[in-house]
C-alpha cells in the first residue's frame, strides 16, 4: 500500500485522467444499464416446472409462445368509437414491432364488440417465449404510452398484460426507484459527510467516489447484461451497496488520513500511514465482503447469482477508486482534504482529553459485563424472535402498487376471463407404452382429466392435447384464484400429490406459473443451510487469520447471527410476507458489511493489546479511537438503506430495511454493549490461539504503520 501510494503521488495527474477516461466512457453505458435486464432468472434446473415447461416448448408448438393481451377498458362516457380507435391504436402498436402481430380475427371480434360497453380482451400473437417477450411487451407499451398519467385518464384506457408485459413494467418500475433513490441519497449522505468532517471539500471526497463507483458499475452491468442473463433488481442491489459502501471506505482512509494530520504528521507522511493502516483494512474488508456475497452463487438460480454479481462489481469498483482515486483527489486538494472549512472555524473544535466520551462508556460497561450483556442480548433476541414465524412467498404481480397501471389491467382482465386464468396450470402427461390410442392410455387421460377437475380451486380444465410424436399429452387448467394466491399454491401442493395417484400408469408432471414461483421458493429454502455455513465459515477464517484468535472470530459470527436475526424478526413485523429472495442477500450482505466494522474495531484492539497486555485498556483505547468512525459510516451506510426502504418494490424495500435494522444494531448494540462486555468476562481467553495455528498463521498487522 505504501508503494501504491508512492505510484499514485507520483502519477497523480496520470491517475486522474485514466479515472476521467473510465468515467466518461461509462455514462452512455451506465444510462442504459437497464436496457437488457430480464425478469426471468427464476426458473429451477431440473424442478418440475421447468420439466413442464420444456415438454411445452418441445411438443405442444400451439402454446410454446408467450401471452400478450391488450385490455381495453372504456368508461361509462366511452362511445364505440371511442373504442374503435383504441383496437386500432393496439393493431397499429403490434404492426410496428417485430415479432408480434394483432391477428385478424382477434381485430375483428374486437371490432364487433365495441359497441358493448364491456371491457375487452385483445390477444396478439408472439413469436418469441416469455422471456424474450419482455423487450416486445416494452416496444408496446412505449407506443400505446401506458405510462401511469396517460392510463389514469381518457375515456377508454387501454392496458398490456402477460408475463412479458408485467416484468416489462417491473423493470421501468425498478429503474424510477434507482433514479429516485440515487437523487435522494447522495444529499443526505453530503449532509452527514459535511457535519463530520466540517468541509466541503473534504466531504466532496467519498461522494466522488461513490458517484464512480456507482457509474462505473452501471456501464459494467450494462455489458455482462448483453452476455448474460441479468435480473432487472440488479441496479436497485448495485447502487444501494454501492453508495453505501464507496462512501464507508473513503470515509475510513479520510477520518486515518485527518488523525495523522492532527498528531502533527508531514501531508505526504500521513496520506502513506492512512493508506498503510485504513487502507488495508478498506482491501482487506471489501475481499470479504465479495467472498461473503459469492456464497449467493450457491443458490442456482440465474436471479439471484446476477444481483450477487451486481454487488460484488460495485465492492471490486469501490476498492479499486479507494486505493487509487481517493489518494489522487487528496492530493489534488491539498490542505483542503484536512482543514475545516470557513464556516466550521466559527466552531471549535475541541478535541477530547483522555478517551473521551467512548472510553467512559467502555469503562461503565466492562465494570457490568454482565448486566450489559444479558441487557444487549435480550434486547437482540426480542427483536429476533418475530422471525420464528417469518413466511417468504414469491411472486411479480403483487410487487406493484394496487393503483398501477400493469396490476388494474390483470385485475380488468381477471373480471372478464376469471383470477386464475393469467396463470393457468399446465399438467403434462407422458405414456409410458404406447400412444394415445391405446385404450388404456385414453383411460388413464380420463381420470387423470376427471381428478383434475375434482379439485375444489380448479374451475375449468380445458380438452387434453396431444404431442406431436404423440407420446404425451397436455392438460390445461384455469384456477378460480389468483395464481400467486395462497389459495393457488395450496392447489398446486394438491394437484402435484394427488395427480400422479389418480392415473399411476402415466407419468405426471404439475407446472404453469405457480408451480414455478413455489419451486424458487423450495429452492431459496433448501438453500440457505448452504450459505449460512459458507459465510459463517468464511467470516470466523478470515477473522482468526487477522485477530489470531480462535475465540474472538466465534464471538463475531454470534453476533453477526444475532444481527441478521434481529433483521429478520423487524421484517416480520413490518410485512406479511417476506419476498424469497429477501433472507439470502440480507445475511450475504449484513455479514459482509459487518466485517467491516469487525476489522476496523478489533485490528485496532488487538494492536493495542499487543503493546500492552491489558484487555480492557485495549478495549477502551480501541472503541475510543474508532467509535466515531465506525458510527459515522453505520448512519451513512442506515440512511442509504432506508432511502431505499421508500421505493416501489417490495422485495427492494424489505432488501433496505433488513441490512439498515442489521447494521444499525451491529453498530450500537453489538458494538458498544456486547462486545466489550463479552471481551471483560473472556479476559485473556479472548486472544487464545492453539499452538499447531499460531505457527501456521501469517502475522497480520492492519493497524500498524510501517516504518518511514
Amino acid at each position: 500500500m505504501v508503494r501504491l501510494d508512492r505510484f499514485v503521488r507520483n502519477y497523480r495527474r496520470a491517475v486522474l485522467a485514466l479515472w476521467l477516461v473510465a468515467l466518461a466512457a461509462a455514462v452512455p453505458f451506465a444510462l442504459r444499464q437497464s436496457d437488457h435486464l430480464t425478469g426471468g432468472g427464476y426458473e429451477v434446473p431440473g424442478s418440475e416446472s421447468v420439466a413442464v415447461q420444456d415438454a411445452v416448448d418441445r411438443d405442444f408448438r400451439e402454446q410454446s409462445g408467450a401471452t400478450l393481451a391488450a385490455v381495453i377498458v372504456p368508461s361509462r362516457d366511452a362511445s364505440p368509437s371511442d373504442v374503435r380507435a383504441a383496437v386500432r391504436r393496439a393493431g397499429a402498436a403490434a404492426a410496428a414491432e417485430p415479432l408480434v402481430a394483432l391477428p385478424r380475427p382477434a381485430r375483428a371480434r374486437a371490432m364487433r364488440d365495441t359497441g358493448r360497453g364491456a371491457t375487452l380482451i385483445v390477444p396478439f400473437d408472439v413469436a418469441v417465449d416469455d422471456q424474450a417477450a419482455i423487450d416486445v411487451a416494452m416496444g408496446l407499451r412505449e407506443r400505446l404510452g401506458l405510462d401511469d398519467e396517460a392510463a389514469a385518464g381518457g375515456a377508454v384506457r387501454t392496458h398490456l398484460v402477460g408475463q412479458g408485459a408485467l416484468w416489462a413494467r417491473m423493470q421501468e418500475v425498478a429503474k424510477r426507484d434507482v433514479e429516485t433513490a440515487e437523487r435522494a441519497g447522495f444529499p443526505v449522505v453530503a449532509v452527514i459527510l459535511l457535519l463530520v468532517f466540517g468541509s466541503l471539500a473534504a466531504a466532496a471526497l467519498p461522494l466522488a467516489l461513490g458517484f464512480a463507483s456507482v457509474l462505473t458499475t452501471g456501464a459494467l452491468i450494462y455489458a455482462l447484461s448483453l452476455a448474460m442473463d441479468m435480473s432487472v433488481f440488479v441496479t436497485n442491489m448495485a447502487s444501494m451497496i454501492g453508495i453505501g459502501v464507496a462512501v464507508d471506505y473513503s470515509l475510513f482512509v479520510l477520518a486515518r488520513y485527518r488523525e495523522e494530520i492532527a498528531a502533527g504528521q508531514p501531508v505526504d507522511r500521513a496520506r502513506s500511514t492512512a493508506m498503510a493502516t485504513s487502507g488495508l483494512a478498506v482491501v482487506f474488508s471489501g475481499v470479504t465482503v465479495i467472498a461473503s456475497l459469492a456464497g449467493l452463487f450457491l443458490i442456482d438460480a440465474t436471479a439471484i447469482r446476477s444481483m450477487a454479481v451486481g454487488a460484488i462489481l460495485v465492492v471490486a469498483v469501490a476498492i479499486l477508486a479507494s486505493a487509487t482515486l481517493l489518494p489522487a483527489l487528496i492530493g489534488a486538494l491539498g490542505h483542503r482534504a484536512w482543514a475545516r472549512g470557513r464556516v466550521f472555524r466559527r466552531f471549535r473544535h475541541r478535541r477530547p482529553t483522555g478517551l473521551g466520551f467512548w472510553g467512559r462508556w467502555t469503562d461503565v460497561v466492562m465494570r457490568r459485563p454482565v448486566v450489559a450483556l444479558l441487557a444487549a442480548s435480550a434486547i437482540l433476541l426480542a427483536l429476533a424472535a418475530p422471525a420464528l414465524t417469518l413466511q417468504t412467498t414469491n411472486g411479480a404481480l403483487r410487487q406493484l402498487d394496487r393503483d398501477d397501471e400493469t396490476r388494474q389491467g390483470f385485475a380488468a382482465a381477471a373480471a372478464v376471463q376469471g383470477r386464475g386464468a393469467s396463470a393457468p396450470v399446465r399438467v403434462v402427461a407422458t405414456f409410458r407404452g404406447g400412444d394415445a390410442s391405446a385404450p388404456a392410455n385414453r383411460s388413464a387421460l380420463r381420470d387423470l382429466r376427471g381428478a383434475l377437475a375434482a379439485d375444489p380451486a380448479v374451475a375449468g380444465v380445458a380438452r387434453a392435447q396431444l404431442a406431436r410424436d404423440g407420446g404425451s399429452a397436455l392438460l390445461v387448467a384455469r384456477l378460480d384464484a389468483d395464481g400467486e394466491s395462497p389459495a393457488a399454491k395450496r392447489a398446486l401442493a394438491r394437484l402435484r400429490d394427488r395427480l400422479p395417484a389418480a392415473a399411476p400408469r402415466l407419468g405426471v408432471a404439475v407446472g404453469g406459473t405457480t408451480a414455478a414461483q413455489e419451486d424458487f421458493k423450495g429452492l431459496v429454502a433448501g438453500s440457505m443451510w448452504k450459505i449460512v455455513v459458507f459465510v459463517l465459515g468464511l467470516s470466523f477464517l478470515l477473522l482468526m487469520v487477522l485477530l489470531r484468535s480462535v475465540v474472538l472470530p466465534l464471538k463475531a459470527v454470534c453476533m453477526n447471527l444475532l444481527s441478521v436475526g434481529a433483521a429478520y424478526g423487524v421484517l416480520t413485523l413490518a410485512f406479511d410476507e417476506i419476498d424469497a429472495i429477501t433472507p439470502p442477500l440480507v445475511l450475504a450482505v449484513v455479514f459482509g458489511l459487518s466485517m467491516d466494522y469487525e476489522v476496523f474495531l478489533l485490528s485496532r484492539i488487538r494492536e493495542r493489546y499487543t503493546r500492552t497486555g491489558d484487555t480492557r485498556r485495549a478495549v477502551a483505547e480501541g472503541l475510543a479511537t474508532s467509535a466515531r468512525t465506525i458510527s459515522s459510516a453505520a448512519l451513512i451506510m442506515v440512511a442509504v438503506f432506508l432511502i431505499f426502504v421508500g421505493t416501489g418494490l417490495p422485495s427492494i424495500q424489505q432488501i433496505g430495511l433488513g441490512n439498515a435494522v442489521a447494521i444499525a444494531v451491529d453498530a450500537t448494540i453489538v458494538r458498544l454493549a456486547l462486545v466489550p462486555a463479552a471481551m471483560e468476562l473472556l479476559g485473556k481467553w479472548n486472544w487464545w490461539l492453539p499452538r499447531p495455528l499460531a505457527r501456521v498463521l501469517p502475522e497480520a498487522h492492519v493497524e500498524t504503520a510501517p516504518a518511514a
